[in-house]
């Protein structure tokens, strides 16, 4: 059964904050369009172009906060376990995600005459290039790779590389760990040679805590810290 390694927020918290979200980006987004406050309380259909760009912005905030519609889960096998970029949450980043662009396309060509340029593009570039940059593009590229551990051996695979050492043939696991103290790589030593596994570019960053665990509750004899 999966386990939920990173816990998020209480569902009622999480909830409220989407809302408080929308409701912001709901009344911000009026500066979209050349329209005054006197003619919002008449009633207009700017209020319709106000839900669509506030629903963008809620979209593009589910696809950032990850965690609120994908908890970061571990499946455990019989003996070890595997850590990978999850491919159908990717699937469904990417298809909400050109919900985005079609969303500003069609408010800019309904409501064009009413729409300031400047500040309609400043928020389309927003919406839809930060799960772009943040997200989805590292997702695609590490789309593949994953780090299996259990007791018998250590596989891996990133972009440039896939390797395999047998657990009876390492002689050393060095943690390699950032200035926070934060596993971000592994370095293994047999008797060929030293091989370092970079966690940070493997889209693994959900793992590091879990990952930590696991190589030094499965191989305290094999793990040296690297003396600072």
């Amino acid at each position: 059964m999966a386990k939920i390694i990173r816990p998020t927020y209480p569902v009622e918290f999480s909830v409220g904050l989407i809302i408080l979200i929308f409701i912001l980006s709901f009344f911000l987004s009026s500066q979209i369009f050349y329209v005054t406050w006197p003619e919002l309380k008449e009633g207009t259909n700017m209020y319709f172009g106000m839900f669509l760009v506030s629903s963008a912005v809620i979209i593009m905030v589910l696809i950032l906060w990850e965690e609120f519609l994908f908890p970061i889960r571990i499946k455990p096998g019989a003996d070890g376990v595997n850590f990978h970029n999850h491919r159908n949450k990717l699937k469904v980043q990417l298809l909400i995600y050109f919900i985005i662009p079609a969303i500003f396309t069609f408010v800019y060509i309904y409501f064009e005459p009413k729409i300031n340029v400047v500040r309609f593009s400043i928020w389309a570039a927003i919406c839809t290039l930060m799960p772009v940059g943040v997200k989805l593009i590292s997702g695609i590229k590490n789309y593949n790779d994953f780090l299996k551990l259990d007791n018998d051996k250590i596989e891996y695979k990133n972009n440039h590389e896939t390797g395999l050492f047998l657990v009876k043939d390492i002689q050393r696991i060095t943690p390699i760990r950032d200035a926070r103290t934060v596993l971000h790589k592994l370095e293994i030593s047999t008797a060929q040679g030293q091989v370092m596994i970079d966690l940070d570019e493997m889209e693994l960053e959900a793992y590091l805590d879990a990952i930590d665990d696991f190589i030094v509750a499965h191989y305290p004899t094999l793990v040296r810290e690297k003396k600072s």
